[in-house]
C-alpha cells in the first residue's frame, strides 16, 4: 500500500547491506504520553516504542501488508469468527514462552472500563464487550496453550488486519503483579528490548538493544536503538546535520524548502497514512439540514488547496480526493462527488448564494487550532482563501494547547468549526471512516450521522471479499463527499532524512522507519 519509499541503496557511503551489526541507531522521538502499557498508548512517542519491543500475532511489512509474527496462522471461514494458532517457543524477555493466555488475559485487561484504557474500544467487536461496567470478553476461548478462538457481535471482515496494531499486543504474567512498575520497564517479546531497568530516561531518551531471543520475520541489522526524546523538530534536525543522529522522521516547517537539498539522496519525502481536515458540526447556525450541506460544499470549492500544498507546505502534502489516504488499498481519486474538493471560485459563490436563500449569513467564519501544533499558517491560508472567495469573514480561533482544544471538541462547548485528522491504526480504509464518521462512532466529533452510510459501512465490513469490501466503502465515501461532515484539505507525506554513512533506511506505511533493518 505504500505509495512510495526511499528506493535502491538509499544513498550514504558504504554497502548497503553491510554495516556493523553492534552498532546503535540513534534516532528522534518524543516522550510517552503515558507508561508504556499496549492498550494505553495512542500516541506516536509511545507507540514507536511499543512497536519495537513487542510482537503481536502480526506485523505489517513496509507497504502495510500484515505477515504473521507470533502467529503461525489466523483462520476464518466468514467476517466474525477467527481461529489463532501460535508459533510455539516464542519468548518474553524475562524468558517466559508466548502462549494463548498472555493475549487472552492482555486484551481483557485492556477491554475492562474500570481500567480506563485509551485503546479499549478495539475491543468493541468482541463478544463480552461492554461500554457500560466490566465485563469478561466471553468471546475470546483458549483451545490449549497456543491455540485460541476470537468471536466478534457483528461481521468485521478486516479484524485479522486489526491485530497487528499495538492495543492486541500480548503481556507476561508478570505485567499483571504490578502494571504501573511493569509501564515503567515493559517486558516484551519483540526484535528490540530495554537495554536495562531504567533504560527510560524519562524526558531524554530510550534505549533499546537487540532481543536476541526474538525469532519473527523482522531480523535486526543492528545492535540497537536509543530514541532521543527531543524538545523540537529544529534540535532533531540539526543534529541530523551535525552526524548527531542517524535517522529523523519530522522535518521542521522551517527547513522544508531546503532539506531536500540539503540532504540529497539521504531525503525522505513520501506519502504516509495521515489524512488531515476540519469539520463543521451540524448544530452550528447555519450548518444544519440543506442550508448546511451547501455551505460546506462552497467552502470546501472556495479552498484553493494546489496552491496551499505548495506554498505554505513546499509540496509536502498532497491535495486530498477522498477521506482516506493513497498508501491504503481501496484508495481511489475518481470518486463520484470529488469535484467538491476542487477549487472553482464561481461554483463556490453560486452554492453560498443558494444557502443565503435559506436563511442570510451572518457571522464569522472560524476554524479553531491548536496553537502549540504548527498551525496557525494553514488555517490563516485557507480561511484568507475562504474570505477572499466568498467575500466573507473568516479567521482561525486559536487554543493555547492540543489538550484545551481537545476537551472543547469533546465536550461539544466548541462553537466553530474546528482542525481534525487521522493517523491510520492499521493499514484499512474502514479505519479511515468508521471510527470517523459512524453514528456515535468513538471518533466521531462532529456527530455525523447518516443512514445509508452506516448501511454501506455495515455491508462492506462484512464482505469477505477485499475488493467488494471496498467498493462498497467507496460507494459510503461518495455519500460524504455529498454531506461533508468533514471538508478534506490534504494527505500528508511524511518527511524526514538519515545521516551519511547510514544504510538500508526504509520508511513504511505508517511514516516510521524499518528501524530493525537500518545499518551503519
Amino acid at each position: 500500500m505504500l505509495a512510495g519509499c526511499s528506493g535502491g541503496d538509499n544513498g550514504g557511503s558504504g554497502s548497503a547491506s553491510g554495516g556493523d551489526a553492534s552498532a546503535i541507531i540513534r534516532t528522534n522521538g518524543s516522550e510517552p504520553q503515558n507508561p508504556l502499557i499496549p492498550t494505553n498508548t495512542n500516541e506516536v512517542g509511545g507507540g514507536k516504542i511499543l512497536d519495537s519491543i513487542f510482537a503481536g500475532l502480526v506485523y505489517y511489512d513496509a507497504d502495510g501488508a500484515p505477515v504473521n509474527d507470533m502467529a503461525e496462522s489466523i483462520v476464518t471461514n466468514d467476517a466474525q469468527n477467527l481461529t489463532v494458532t501460535l508459533k510455539q517457543g516464542q519468548k518474553f524477555t524475562d524468558g517466559t514462552e508466548v502462549k494463548a493466555d498472555n493475549f487472552i488475559k492482555a486484551w481483557n485487561y485492556g477491554a475492562q472500563l474500570s481500567n480506563n484504557q485509551l485503546n479499549s474500544y478495539f475491543f468493541e467487536d468482541i463478544v463480552g464487550f461492554s461500554y457500560d461496567a466490566d465485563s469478561e470478553l466471553t468471546g475470546l476461548k483458549k483451545v490449549d496453550d497456543y491455540t485460541f478462538t476470537i468471536e466478534l457481535s457483528k461481521p468485521a471482515a478486516d479484524f485479522a488486519l486489526r491485530l497487528g496494531y499495538s492495543a492486541f499486543f500480548p503481556l507476561p504474567d508478570s505485567a499483571f503483579e504490578d502494571m504501573a512498575a511493569f509501564g515503567e520497564n515493559p517486558v516484551g517479546n519483540g526484535p528490540y528490548k530495554l537495554a536495562s531497568d531504567g533504560a527510560w530516561q524519562h524526558n531524554v531518551q530510550i534505549d533499546l538493544v537487540k532481543n536476541d531471543d526474538y525469532q519473527g520475520g523482522r531480523t535486526v541489522a543492528n545492535g540497537g536503538l536509543t530514541v532521543v526524546f527531543y524538545a523540537s523538530q529544529d534540535a532533531a534536525y540539526a543534529d541530523l546535520l551535525g552526524g548527531n543522529v542517524d535517522v529523523i522522521d519530522a522535518i521542521p516547517s522551517a527547513s522544508q524548502a531546503t532539506f531536500e537539498s540539503d540532504l540529497g539522496d539521504r531525503a525522505v519525502n513520501q506519502p504516509a497514512a495521515v489524512f488531515q481536515s476540519f469539520t463543521i458540526p451540524d448544530r452550528l447556525a447555519h450548518f444544519g439540514g440543506e442550508e448546511g450541506k451547501l455551505r460546506r460544499q462552497a467552502l470546501s470549492m472556495a479552498i484553493n488547496r494546489d496552491e496551499i500544498t505548495k506554498t505554505i507546505f513546499q509540496g509536502t502534502r498532497t491535495p486530498a480526493s477522498d477521506f482516506t489516504s493513497p498508501v491504503i488499498d481501496g484508495w481511489s481519486d475518481s470518486l463520484t462527488g470529488a469535484d467538491v474538493l476542487k477549487y472553482d471560485e464561481a461554483k463556490a459563490k453560486e452554492l453560498w448564494a443558494q444557502a443565503d436563500a435559506i436563511s442570510p449569513w451572518s457571522g464569522t467564519f472560524q476554524i479553531a487550532y491548536n496553537a502549540d501544533g504548527g498551525h496557525q499558517t494553514w488555517v490563516d491560508a485557507v480561511t484568507n482563501s475562504i474570505k477572499n472567495t466568498l467575500g466573507i469573514e473568516a479567521s482561525g480561533a486559536p487554543y493555547p494547547t492540543f489538550k484545551e482544544a481537545r476537551s472543547a471538541i469533546t465536550d461539544r462547548s466548541i462553537q466553530t468549526a474546528f482542525r481534525t485528522g487521522w493517523q491510520a491504526d492499521y493499514p484499512g480504509l474502514y479505519n479511515f471512516l468508521g471510527p470517523l464518521y459512524a453514528t456515535d462512532a468513538s471518533s466521531n466529533d462532529g456527530d455525523y450521522s447518516n443512514a445509508e452510510f452506516d448501511g454501506l459501512l455495515a455491508a462492506g465490513i462484512a464482505e469477505t471479499e477485499v475488493d467488494a469490501q471496498n467498493a462498497d466503502f467507496q460507494k459510503a465515501q461518495e455519500i460524504l463527499l455529498q454531506d461533508l461532515p468533514a471538508i478534506p484539505l490534504w494527505y500528508s507525506n511524511v518527511t524526514g532524512g538519515y545521516a551519511d554513512g547510514v544504510n538500508n533506511v526504509q520508511f513504511g506505511w505508517n511514516s516510521v522507519p524499518l528501524y530493525y533493518e537500518i545499518t551503519k
